[in-house]
């Protein structure tokens, strides 16, 4: 399963790559301004240096929700970087849009998918990566890692090449979760990747190994 991280912030995106174990970046505007990034010019100049880290996919988002803006808009983006792949939303001129991207060679995630029909619809329009938002289902009550598994088997059983990105992901053992659930990318904060580095038995194990070396200085 690949590593994607979740954010616009350029230090942890560089921390992530530093670990060795970054695949790619997904952010949006709602990310792009918490780090104080606004305006068009400013937040394509951004996703120009994240792509200067990351070897591997950028999402880059569209604002936009009518089929002729997103191609327009997403034909900007992908002048950007070869890296960047177009964020499009699960509505109906989003699908024509991911359609008309894969038709011209321009990688897309269908973003904002919550049942196996979309992602069915995502997959059928060509779309590079399709993202359940698997934290905001679980926060109606619902098991979101199901849906993964779900969307997994039905692409399986269909032969679909879209790659299935679990997002919203919350915490380190949605990450587990989703790999067993056969998650081809999850993407997530930092603090969820470091999460996995954690076990108490780790730290005792460590501590009277250091507490043992002491015998022989």
């Amino acid at each position: 399963m690949k590593f994607f991280i979740d954010t616009a912030d350029l230090a942890q995106i560089q921390e992530a790559h530093d670990l060795g174990i970054l695949d790619g970046v997904t952010t949006n505007p709602s990310l792009m301004a918490k780090v104080g990034i606004k305006g068009t010019d400013a937040i394509n100049a951004h996703y120009k240096a994240i792509c200067d880290i990351v070897d591997g996919p950028v999402s880059a988002e569209v604002v936009s929700t009518t089929f002729a803006e997103m191609v327009e808009e997403g034909k900007k983006l992908a002048e950007i970087h070869p890296n960047i792949v177009v964020k499009v939303p699960m509505i109906k001129d989003g699908i024509k849009a991911i359609k008309w991207f894969t038709d011209n060679g321009i990688k897309t995630n269908c973003t904002l998918v919550f049942s196996a029909g979309q992602a069915i619809l995502a997959a059928k329009a060509g779309a590079t990566f399709v993202s359940p938002f698997i934290g905001r289902i679980d926060d109606g009550s619902w098991d979101g890692v199901q849906l993964i598994e779900q969307i997994v088997g039905i692409y399986n059983a269909q032969g679909y090449m879209t790659e299935v990105l679990a997002a919203s992901i919350r915490n380190p053992l949605h990450i587990v979760r989703c790999a067993e659930a056969g998650a081809d990318v999850c993407t997530c904060p930092l603090s969820s990747i470091l999460g996995l580095l954690k076990h108490p038995l780790t730290d005792i194990g460590l501590q009277q190994f250091l507490n043992d070396a002491k015998v022989f200085q």
